[in-house]
């Protein structure tokens, strides 16, 4: 074989927002505005308060509560900036959980990998519990009959800690077009997980990053209907509201994959009491509110209308055909070959979020299927034992034969080679087999 590889590189891998969709134009006419404007640029180009920029905190609550269309709106007070959804679910951890008191995290399998290494460095390292996902999100009877299982705990809480809170558990999941099998929860599956949470003393941690790339006709900006409710917007109503002041969900949100991920921009969502106490992380108090700067620039785009115009006219139409694509992509090259979508026994077409989930042939190993498309077709895939749950994996996962293919990055032509180049592979591999 030769050292030079035959094909340009493809990568359906890297499930990041596409470069030729950031609002360059919007982010300098902010940028201009902010500078400009005497009173607003000393708030952003000072430390900031604790809690983050004030008046992005409140348009991210109003913003929300109209996309959402909540009967309660959101206070400013309930808004933690943050610098990111990484950054604020390392800070989330160091607030509220314990390396005593907190005994396990939950993560629904399959579940965003990088993420791991997060819980590991907060102290979790060995710690990390699988629950199986099925068609409609986390098995809420595996992940009860597995805290049921454990021994009484009758550690308390550190009482030196500042915060007035820690949790017995965390549950970490990606409930709206998950990562990365792009599963949604129904309401039903979190009303039930939000009760599991309050009875278990459970902090739930849901990654809310895809909730506004959802191009169905109920869900997109400025929509008479709405997306589901959150999590948090459940555990704030359900059976009477919290259990207790800090409630059992947090919402950590994101501008990377709706803006830019450079603007290292986020707000985490929870009961005010949560909202402050999140806050208070050392890094905060001593460092000054997250992204103060870029805060301001987009808030500017909140208060003008051009982020909603830029999520409904540019992101939504672009990332629904580049699904399209896959997805017909998917029908003509490689469901002839064996391979299957989704994990309920029906296909469900692509209705947001950044990515699908095939299953191989179970003859095939999707690492193996990987390793071949980077070395004989310069493509690049992920393969489903990177989403496996280090050193506490659910030992009946299918995610030897699975493979995430993420449609955001590439363009519509290449995503439509990228499939025909997959498809080469597997039937090379599968005329293997046969010899």
């Amino acid at each position: 074989m030769s050292d030079t590889l035959p094909q340009p590189p493809l990568n359906l891998a890297r499930g990041w927002p596409a470069n030729n969709l950031f609002p360059r134009q919007n982010l300098q006419d902010s940028a201009v505005a902010v500078i400009s404007n005497p009173i607003v640029s000393a708030q952003g180009l000072g430390y900031g308060p604790d809690e983050g920029h004030f008046e992005l905190r409140k348009n991210i609550g109003t913003w929300l509560s109209r996309n959402y269309g909540l009967s309660k709106s959101i206070e400013a007070e309930r808004i933690c900036i943050s610098g990111g959804a990484s950054q604020n679910l390392a800070c989330v951890l160091q607030v509220f959980t314990d390396h005593i008191h907190t005994r396990y995290v939950w993560l629904v399998e399959p579940i965003y990998h990088l993420a791991f290494r997060i819980f590991e460095d907060a102290g979790f390292y060995g710690r990390l519990r699988a629950v199986p996902e099925d068609e409609n999100g986390i098995n809420i009877d595996f992940l009860e009959r597995a805290i049921q299982s454990l021994t009484p705990d009758s550690v308390s809480s550190t009482s030196e800690r500042p915060y007035g809170k820690t949790y017995s558990h965390v549950i970490y999941c990606v409930p709206t077009f998950s990562n990365p099998s792009g599963t949604t929860m129904p309401v039903s599956r979190r009303e039930a997980l939000v009760r599991l949470a309050r009875k278990h003393d459970a902090l739930i941690i849901a990654d809310d990053v895809y909730d506004f790339l959802d191009w169905t006709p109920s869900a997109a900006p400025g929509s008479t209907r709405h997306p589901l409710p959150r999590i948090v917007d459940i555990d704030r109503t359900l059976d009477g509201g919290p259990a207790t002041p800090f409630g059992n969900s947090t919402s950590n949100g994101s501008f990377s994959k709706i803006v830019a991920p450079g603007c290292r921009v986020g707000w985490a969502e929870g009961t005010p009491e949560f909202a402050y106490a999140l806050s208070q992380a050392g890094s905060t108090r001593s460092g000054g509110a997250a992204s103060q700067l870029m805060s301001t620039f987009i808030n500017d785009m909140l208060e003008n209308g051009s982020l909603d115009k830029h999520i409904r006219d540019a992101l939504l139409p672009t990332y629904s055909r580049r699904a399209l694509t896959l997805e017909k992509a998917i029908k003509e090259h490689l469901l002839p070959l064996g391979v299957t979508c989704g994990l309920g026994p029906e296909p469900r077409s692509i209705q947001g979020g950044f990515f699908t989930w095939i299953k191989l042939p179970h003859s095939l190993d999707a690492r193996d299927i990987a390793d071949r498309a980077a070395q004989e077709q310069n493509l690049s895939v992920a393969h489903g034992n990177i989403f496996s749950v280090p050193r506490g994996s659910h030992p009946g996962n299918d995610l030897r034969c699975r493979i995430r293919l993420c449609f955001a990055w590439e363009s519509e032509e290449l995503i439509s080679e990228g499939v025909e180049r997959l498809a080469l592979v597997l039937r090379d591999a599968l005329a293997g087999l046969c010899l």
